[in-house]
């Protein structure tokens, strides 16, 4: 991909290990010496690509109540039947599988509920494909929940997004001032500060 050539072989390597399987193999979902459903249909086999620094799928989830009530219940049998194909699954909790693949459909990204694709960014997209996937997204939400609440919650993580964004641009701004004023100097390459140390996003 063209964001990733300037990236250090590491991170580029880290990529195309996930971005290339999932598409072409059965394994990465479920697991090669075990290729059972059953096991496919825990939440911690999206955790193998799904979590780190430049998308913490599985961390928000794992924090989140759908995950905290899926990791005290995943071994009760009576809560979670992973034994059930997902379109007769009816867990206590929501895992990624039973929203993402809803039906037991394996087009992961037909229910995705990416950002940037859904609208909710500062720009207000308003295509009509936009507005179908957050529709979608809240008739997921309503299968335990209302749709008021679904449709509310939406709402939340536009507004959430728009702040962050916004914060980005201000706190971007501050340091380009202080660039242009003489007062900052570029971070070296072995100084770049983020938590893995790594020059990542230069």
């Amino acid at each position: 991909c063209a964001w990733s050539i300037e990236r250090p072989p590491g991170d580029t390597a880290g990529c195309t290990f996930c971005h290339t399987s999932s598409e072409e193999r059965c394994s990465t979902c479920h697991q090669r010496h075990q290729f059972d459903p059953a096991v496919a249909r825990h939440s911690e086999q999206c955790k193998a690509c799904h979590w780190g620094k430049d998308h913490r799928d599985w961390e928000a989830y794992d924090i989140s109540i759908h995950g905290v009530v899926y990791q005290v219940n995943k071994w009760n049998p009576q809560e979670f039947d992973f034994s059930k194909k997902l379109a007769d699954a009816d867990y206590v909790e929501p895992t990624c599988q039973y929203c993402h693949l809803r039906g037991g459909h394996h087009n992961v990204q037909r229910l995705s509920t990416v950002y940037t694709s859904m609208g909710m960014s500062n720009a207000d997209r308003g295509a009509p494909l936009w507005k179908e996937k957050r529709e979608t997204w809240v008739s997921v939400c309503d299968d335990c929940h209302s749709p008021r609440f679904a449709r509310e919650n939406l709402q939340a993580m536009d507004e959430a997004c728009k702040d962050a964004g916004l914060k980005y641009t201000e706190t971007f701004k501050v340091a380009e001032n202080l660039m242009l004023d003489g007062m900052g100097e570029p971070t070296p390459k072995d100084l770049a500060p983020d938590w893995s140390g790594q020059h990542i996003w230069s």
